[in-house]
């Protein structure tokens, strides 16, 4: 990954002189709390993406936005192809709603589903990782109507170093090399009811790890040298597996792989340069959450914000906003809070954080705000905001043109 950002990433953030201004005059008739997205930035996002995807299909991770409208328009775009859905429940609603393409991003045990998924022939793929999920699928399905379930094997991609004693990466599929990946493809081909088309294998030591992180150019530099030899290594090891696993389907007479899924949006430049994956995925880097400022190779512009009321001034240099307590998932570290963007100047109280019933910010600031006045933040993931709101305001310019419906406010509850 490289370290030069003017080389890669041409685009810059958006400055935030005069945005709160803006921001103000679109949203004066709203009443906060409420998460708003601005579609010129998540254009200009989906653009960027497309730019170093470099011709490869995009399959969009539909948990990272979360809201059918904003899909809609992200998948009619010409770089954006298909659906990574994160389970199956979620898929089947999806397909029910005309999303068709559609891949789960991780292997189902919900027998429920797969029966729905049989009776309903939806055009979705599931995720598969061993024997004894190929198994638990297969025994869901017996008796039930309908042709043939499509399968993707998941392939693991983290990083061993000395020797294999260091492991770095997600801990997910337990398939790593091209025999392991043969002897899986040959299970799917025992099995009546499933069908090989796929292999993925996510990179997350690489597409989900910030190169740059601000203010520690040690650990910066410690991660860009593991995230080249991790690069060098993954892409040799999934030409071998995709390899493999191609003479397994030949020798059977089966069709070849349909696709070859890699990356995502902290690694779309290397990955689709490799000419054994046919497809990458990616959808974070649409809402350019805070996760993604610690990137050196590309820039995104903060498309998703939610913006809270004031309705404390505990003192000088103080204010405090009402509720606020949104935290991502990850480790449980100040990188997964919350944090505040507009009016620039502000900060997290550090004895309290992001709370769920107030969230006190320090900074000059502070005092040029009023009782009832906004502040707007930026989440630290993308699509788990989608949990806090019923829908999300689309901004365009200097108005507000529309309300989109997130899953929540569907009614839909997915993990």
């Amino acid at each position: 990954m490289s370290s030069t950002r003017a080389a890669e990433a041409p685009r810059a953030p958006a400055a935030r002189g005069g945005e709160y201004e803006r921001l103000e005059r679109a949203t004066a008739e709203l009443t906060a709390p409420f998460a708003l997205v601005d579609l010129d930035a998540l254009d200009a996002n989906a653009e960027d993406m497309e730019r170093r995807a470099a011709g490869k299909p995009i399959r969009l991770a539909s948990k990272s936005l979360r809201c059918r409208e904003l899909q809609a328009r992200v998948l009619a775009r010409p770089g954006f192809s298909g659906t990574m859905a994160f389970t199956l429940p979620e898929a089947l609603w999806l397909a029910a709603h005309d999303t068709d393409d559609i891949l789960v991003a991780y292997p189902t045990t919900d027998r429920q589903a797969l029966r729905e998924l049989a009776a309903s022939g939806a055009g979705v793929t599931l995720m598969a990782d061993s024997v004894e999920g190929l198994d638990l699928i297969e025994r869901a399905l017996a008796g039930e109507p309908g042709g043939p379930v499509e399968v993707c094997l998941d392939v693991d991609a983290g990083w061993r170093a000395a020797r294999g004693l260091v492991r770095i990466g997600a801990r997910r599929s337990p398939v790593r090399t091209p025999e392991q990946a043969a002897a899986l493809a040959e299970a799917v081909l025992a099995r009546e009811r499933l069908r090989l088309v796929g292999l993925m294998a996510y990179e997350a030591q690489i597409a989900g790890v910030g190169d740059d992180p601000p203010g520690n150019p040690l650990r910066g530099w410690a991660i860009r040298a593991m995230q080249s030899r991790s690069a060098r290594e993954l892409a040799g090891r999934r030409a071998a597996i995709v390899a493999a696993v191609a003479a397994t389907l030949e020798r059977a007479g089966a069709p070849p792989l349909r696709f070859v899924n890699g990356g995502g949006t902290g690694s779309l430049h290397g990955t689709s340069a490799e000419p054994a994956v046919t497809e990458v995925a990616a959808g974070s880097g649409l809402y350019a959450p805070l996760l993604f400022d610690a990137y050196s190779a590309f820039s995104g512009t903060p498309a998703a914000l939610f913006a809270l009321p004031v309705v404390r001034r505990p003192g000088r240099g103080v204010v405090t906003v009402l509720g606020g307590g949104y935290h991502a998932s990850g480790p449980a570290d100040a990188a997964r809070l919350p944090r505040p963007h507009l009016p620039a100047g502000l900060r997290l109280d550090g004895q309290e954080g992001a709370g769920e019933v107030q969230t006190p910010l320090l900074g000059a600031a502070a005092d040029g705000l009023e009782i009832g006045g906004r502040v707007y933040f930026r989440h630290a993931k993308a699509g788990e905001l989608s949990e806090r709101f019923a829908s999300l305001y689309l901004l365009q310019g200097e108005r507000i043109v529309g309300e989109a419906p997130t899953y929540r406010g569907e009614g839909q509850c997915f993990l």
